[in-house]
């Protein structure tokens, strides 16, 4: 740990173990000094905290608005724009404490989906991602630290292709680590060479307008307004696209083909 001129606060990493033990028996009360000889063992022996411990437990004089939380799940992200915003300030707060931030962002309607608010298409989960993106790198540049954030999507969503392939573009989505979400049925249908349809929940909107093959119902991590539910809790999902799967993974597979409607994974 340095000060803000950067001079080593800690002068070797004996007094850095010395400054964690402390602050982290300071928590036992009377039992403080028992625990402070446990913890200068343990840390001594082997037993190292996560980095934000290690870096800011201590440190309330240096640096007294930092985390010693390594990693936190952003509250869910609701489809709209109030809602994707609030999130961009809440994760910036949470990494300028410290802390890396995970999100789900497939709750976000797929690029093109009408906006019936705004009597127009959206740009999609992906492109809010480069937002939340660029609001780390400017963190990060900020507080010394590479910024960390986690992504994950679901599977069935119609985006699902170019969060996949997002990081194929050079310099895009640096502060992500992407984690696709995966579900029984999926493998499944993989196992089956089955096709597997890409869905968004109905909006009310558009339910004058989808025929009742066009609806799946599945579990969604959110239920907004207008929803429709059946008896098991599912979302009314309108299908997309329709992709055929293939459960090949070897290079002599054939090459994927793309249709307005129909693709293959």
């Amino acid at each position: 740990m340095k000060d803000r001129h950067q001079r080593p606060v800690d002068k070797d990493v004996r007094a850095t173990y010395e400054r964690v033990a402390r602050a982290l028996a300071a928590v036992e009360g009377d039992k403080a000094e028992e625990w402070l000889e446990k913890f200068r063992w343990a840390l001594e022996n082997g037993a190292t905290p996560a980095g934000r411990i290690l870096s800011n437990a201590g440190a309330e004089e240096y640096k007294p608005a930092v985390s010693l939380i390594n990693c936190t799940v952003s509250r869910t992200i609701r489809d709209s724009m109030q809602d994707i915003l609030g999130s961009v300030v809440d994760a910036g707060m949470t990494l300028k404490a410290g802390c890396g931030i995970g999100y789900e962002f497939s709750t976000l309607r797929h690029k093109g989906a009408f906006v019936f608010g705004a009597g127009a298409g959206t740009n999609g989960p992906l492109a809010f991602m480069d937002i939340y993106d660029k609001m780390c790198f400017t963190v990060a540049s900020a507080g010394g630290r590479r910024g960390a954030q986690m992504a994950t999507f679901d599977v069935g969503h119609p985006d699902v292709r170019e969060f996949i392939e997002a990081k194929r573009e050079a310099g895009r989505l640096r502060q992500f680590n992407l984690s696709l979400l995966i579900t029984d049925e999926f493998i499944e249908a993989v196992k089956q060479n089955a096709d597997w349809p890409l869905a968004f929940p109905l909006h009310p909107g558009e339910k004058e307008d989808v025929k009742p093959e066009d609806v799946i119902y599945r579990d969604w991590p959110v239920i907004e307004d207008g929803y429709t539910l059946d008896d098991e809790g599912r979302v009314a999902c309108r299908i997309v696209e329709v992709i055929k799967l293939a459960s090949c993974g070897t290079p002599s597979c054939p090459p994927p083909t793309t249709s307005p409607s129909r693709g293959s994974f």
